[in-house]
């Protein structure tokens, strides 16, 4: 799987009230046109709340 570019993927986040769950985020994201791949980045993170933005990155970032 290709890495999900960071930027993109929080413009497809922009909006977002946090803390957000996955689920939410994963919803914000396919409503605001995210492409298979950043869904798929975004199903792969633990199922937790996320208190930021960077929490979401440092979440993707460590999908292998």
């Amino acid at each position: 799987m290709a890495k999900v570019n960071p930027i993109q993927l929080q413009k497809h986040l922009k909006g977002v009230d946090y803390p957000a769950s996955k689920e939410q985020l994963i919803q914000h994201a396919q409503k605001q046109g995210a492409d298979d791949n950043a869904i798929s980045a975004l199903q792969q993170i633990p199922d937790q709340e996320y208190e930021t933005p960077t929490d979401v990155s440092a979440a993707v970032g460590d999908i292998e």
